[in-house]
């Protein structure tokens, strides 16, 4: 019981902040919206590194060396959960084609904490809490496993298109082609995907929390980048929605 009230107060805290970064129309200082205001500053980089270490760490030491027996269910959680975070926190942060950008700590060790409480939240589940069977041929598993892979690709694919316009040109550009015609951020939008799948395979508080998590997060970090897009650009396209096609 003292797990899942840890897990509802992570959710409340989630919409608290979800309410306040789009209230207040607070930019992250990061990435396009980077400022020395917030404070000493790290390498882009090892910024991003340090981010995702613990998600990477915590959950699936968590998973196998808790106590609950392990299932297939278990171990392709584990599996996909790492397949995510190694390319995103060991991979991708080297893709970037970004010079001398930085970032400011205090969002490093904002972002540690996200990903260590999700990381122990979904790595405690499996390890310590998992006393039920799902049936692996369950319809839920495999419309989630189906979601995670399509937003893994959306998300990835997006990534791609979005580095490589920095190999063609210095500066930012517009992105087009696939969702980007329809969104200004796919990569967002298949992030949110990837782990509302992930919460209707795992079936589970914690995943749960996680994908709810993981969308207020994400909603206000796309809505500033739309926000600037049509800042930065005169010849932006006014058809295109934030992160949701044709509703946001």
């Amino acid at each position: 019981m003292t797990f899942e009230i840890i897990n509802y107060c992570w959710i409340i805290i989630a919409f608290a902040v979800l309410v306040v970064l789009i209230g207040f129309n607070i930019r992250a200082p990061y990435g396009r919206h980077a400022t020395k205001e917030w404070g000493p500053m790290i390498d882009n980089k090892w910024g991003w590194v340090f981010m995702e270490l613990p998600a990477l760490i915590l959950m699936p030491l968590l998973s196998f060396f808790g106590p609950s027996p392990k299932t297939d269910l278990t171990y392709l959680l584990i599996g996909l959960w790492c397949f995510h975070y190694v390319y995103r926190t060991l991979v991708f942060p080297f893709k970037l084609k970004t010079k001398n950008k930085k970032m400011p700590i205090v969002i490093v060790l904002s972002a540690v904490i996200f990903n260590g409480v999700n990381g122990f939240l979904n790595g405690y589940f499996l390890g310590y809490m998992n006393t039920c069977a799902i049936d692996p041929h369950a319809y839920h598993v495999y419309i989630g496993f189906f979601l995670f892979l399509s937003g893994l690709y959306i998300n990835r694919s997006s990534d791609r298109t979005l580095i490589s316009l920095r190999e063609k040109k210095d500066g930012y550009q517009i992105p087009s082609g696939r969702l980007f015609d329809r969104i200004s951020c796919p990569n967002h939008f298949g992030e949110i995907v990837e782990w509302i799948g992930f919460a209707i395979l795992a079936w589970n508080i914690s995943a749960l929390t996680f994908a709810i998590w993981t969308a207020c997060n994400l909603i206000p970090r796309a809505l500033n980048h739309h926000s600037w897009y049509n800042e930065y650009f005169e010849t932006y396209p006014q058809k295109r929605k934030a992160i949701i096609p044709y509703i946001l």
